[in-house]
């Protein structure tokens, strides 16, 4: 599952995954910014707590990309947080 976390002004909707497990047993849990385009998705996804980029399609800038890494950096206890209610 999915959950809504926030919506930008351009309309770049930040989703993150509920508590996911790797075949070691860590948690982790994937954050998405997506933004429609007339083609599709502008899309950055990253994984936590890793903050990794596991995918990256369409056309989101460098300086955007920055400030998504910043908000996944100091959000990330709130994504696990809020993950783990969404689970009970």
């Amino acid at each position: 599952m999915v959950y809504e976390f926030a919506k930008y002004p351009d309309e770049t909707l930040v989703v993150f995954s509920d508590i996911r497990k790797k075949d070691n047993g860590k948690e982790y849990i994937r954050v998405s910014f997506e933004r429609p385009t007339e083609e599709g998705f502008d899309t950055v996804v990253f994984e936590l707590p890793s903050y990794k980029i596991v995918e990256k399609e369409g056309n989101y800038s460098k300086e955007e990309i920055k400030e998504f890494r910043e908000t996944v950096e100091k959000g990330a206890h709130l994504f696990f947080k809020y993950a783990r209610e969404k689970i009970k």
